[in-house]
């Protein structure tokens, strides 16, 4: 889902005569009054004071008033430029509008996949170990080509905020994988499997579910990147401590697989977004329609090629997984609460709750040789996401309170 974030994170936008904007702090209660000319001018006016921007079509928005403390962003995506009915940039609009409808409907695709994948095998499982590498290299690369070096710099400005989320990421999820192993004395290979998905870094639909439950997308998109490089070294580590007594953990080899499928295609993906913005740009355009295409594939095969042992003992897997995920989405809200807002907690919530499962997929192929550790990996793929898809659309349909705290900083 990584190359499908961007559309999530345009989750302020100006059309005609309207502009949401974001406050930073306290400006929540402060009323602003926005004006759009016919020239493309667009002016905010902020308790007497006022400021102005000349926009360009379809580009990013950013509005800065005067006054201390009283700063608006509003990212937007917008066609100022007056363009008649049939333009080449309605034409993309209305292609963006497309992509991110299929974004959002990701848990239909999954649900989709997962019949697929059980009743007709054949038609997913193809996707085998070398393409599923290549795959998954590719949506980490279109991550990467979303962000640039001043996403690092804004997690600089936010340790806090996205360290807790780091934390919560590689210290409640695997705990809580280990713990329900032993309780439910699950078999070595399975135990395995389901220790090794809860080390794996979060996962890219975390952002389009952050997105739908009125989160913080800009927030999850950081701590997804950052759970992402540290993946290098805290899924081989934490995997190795947790389950080497149960079975031999390859931790270096995991961490050889992490580096070539995870962090190399995402650090490619920055730097060609940092040094050929023009060509990246253009590619935007198309990575998210593939990454929908590749997503539901990459969801699809696991369940494909563990379909016979899903039939069997479909539910002695299920209920660890499911329990993994509920409980991880459950402890990441009411630990995130004790200190941030309701929007920052569902963020941490959701990035706590859905994993990278078919990151581990692809480690537990490689790199063990009992097929049963794959298998709560697929099973993951389709609680994570009908789980977060779930706890998204009641979250969008509760309200989040006007005086919210606001923990991130821009």
């Amino acid at each position: 889902m990584s190359s499908m974030s961007r559309f999530a994170v345009k989750d302020f936008k100006v059309r005609t005569c309207d502009a949401f904007c974001r406050p930073s702090s306290s400006l929540s209660a402060r009323r602003l009054q926005t004006h759009l000319d016919l020239r493309g001018v667009l002016s905010v006016t902020e308790n007497g004071r006022s400021c102005a921007i000349q926009s360009k079509p379809w580009s990013p928005i950013v509005v800065q008033s005067k006054s201390r403390n009283s700063e608006v962003l509003c990212k937007a995506a917008t066609n100022l430029s007056g363009d008649l009915p049939g333009s080449t940039s309605k034409r993309m609009s209305q292609y963006e509008r497309i992509i991110e409808t299929l974004t959002t409907l990701f848990p239909v695709w999954v649900i989709l996949g997962t019949i697929l994948g059980i009743y007709k095998p054949s038609a997913v499982t193809w996707l085998e170990t070398d393409l599923f590498t290549l795959g998954l290299g590719f949506l980490m690369l279109s991550m990467g080509l979303t962000l640039t070096f001043e996403d690092f710099r804004r997690c600089l400005r936010n340790p806090w905020t996205v360290g807790v989320g780091f934390l919560a990421q590689y210290m409640i999820k695997p705990l809580l994988g280990f713990v329900i192993a032993l309780t439910l004395k699950l078999s070595a290979p399975i135990a395995t499997g389901l220790i090794l998905v809860s080390c794996c870094p979060g996962g890219q639909a975390s952002n389009v579910a952050t997105y739908i439950s009125k989160g913080n997308v800009a927030l999850s998109v950081l701590m997804t990147t950052c759970s992402t490089i540290g993946a290098i070294i805290m899924t081989p580590l934490l995997t190795k401590l947790l389950a080497g007594q149960l079975v031999p953990v390859d931790a270096a080899g995991l961490a050889i697989s992490t580096f070539q499928v995870v962090l190399m295609p995402t650090i490619v993906g920055v730097l060609a977004n940092e040094f050929y913005p023009k060509v990246t740009s253009k590619l935007a355009s198309v990575t998210p329609l593939i990454g929908v295409i590749l997503t539901t594939l990459l969801c699809a095969s696991p369940i494909g090629q563990v379909s016979e042992v899903l039939k069997t003992q479909g539910a002695q897997l299920i209920l660890p997984v499911a329990f993994l995920h509920g409980a991880a989405f459950a402890i990441g809200y009411f630990v995130s609460k004790i200190s941030f807002g309701e929007s920052t907690s569902r963020t941490i919530s959701i990035e706590c709750g859905m994993q990278s499962s078919a990151l581990g997929f692809l480690l537990a192929q490689k790199h063990f040789t009992n097929p049963l550790v794959a298998v709560p990996s697929a099973v993951s793929v389709v609680c994570m996401a009908l789980g977060g898809s779930a706890l998204a659309v009641f979250w969008r349909n509760t309200p989040i309170p006007v005086d919210d705290k606001d923990d991130f900083k821009e």
